[in-house]
């Protein structure tokens, strides 16, 4: 039917993909792309526009982490300049942890190393992020970020074309989407089979 969604039944979660960005870095240009990207392919993304944002993350947010099959991580250079989008990581990685979630890293302009070691630029802003804070915030916040920056992704300065990344990219979702188990529906097959499916009814 046109203009209709299909829910496909092995992903019964809300979202297939939570995308975790410094919005003035990112969300004009390159992510827009690629949720524009993501919604041609059917792929469902939560939109966090009506979210308003305070100091920390609420349950809102957190629940939507934890509904989504996907984190795509894009970490740009003012990423830690937000401690919103620290304690957004942090959930990220206890789903990870806890439930398998996959999560894409996305380096956007940034050394990896970078991250993981919170050095250069990308570091002296997570310093001054982390002025004022606990100990044990600092703490974690740091381990996060070497954390996500040991999965391996994708680096925008290694590609010349943006909309051949976003294609990766849009590949890479789909494969997670086709193989990450679930536990919401047993003898899970393969999302083309189901697409293929879906056409032909």
């Amino acid at each position: 039917m046109a203009g209709s969604s299909v829910s496909l039944p092995f992903d019964l979660k809300r979202y297939h993909v939570f995308s975790s960005f410094h919005g003035p870095d990112v969300r004009a240009g390159f992510l827009s792309h690629l949720h524009s990207h993501f919604e041609s392919k059917g792929i469902t993304t939560f939109k966090d526009q009506e979210i308003e944002r305070g100091h920390t993350i609420g349950p809102e947010l957190v629940h939507a982490i934890s509904e989504s099959r996907v984190s795509i991580v894009v970490l740009s250079e003012k990423y830690a300049s937000s401690g919103w989008c620290l304690d957004e990581l942090v959930e990220i990685l206890k789903c990870k942890e806890a439930s398998g979630q996959a999560v894409l890293t996305i380096f956007f302009k940034v050394h990896p190393s970078d991250v993981r070691k919170q050095s250069g630029d990308f570091g002296s802003t997570f310093k001054k992020t982390c002025q004022g804070k606990t100990e044990e915030v600092k703490t974690r916040w740091g381990k996060a970020l070497t954390d996500v920056a040991a999965i391996a992704g994708e680096h925008s300065l290694n590609w010349a074309n943006e909309a051949e990344m976003i294609q990766k990219i849009a590949t890479d979702v789909f494969k997670k989407l086709n193989v990450t188990p679930s536990r919401d529906f047993e003898g899970m097959v393969g999302l083309e089979a189901h697409l293929t499916k879906l056409d032909s009814l």
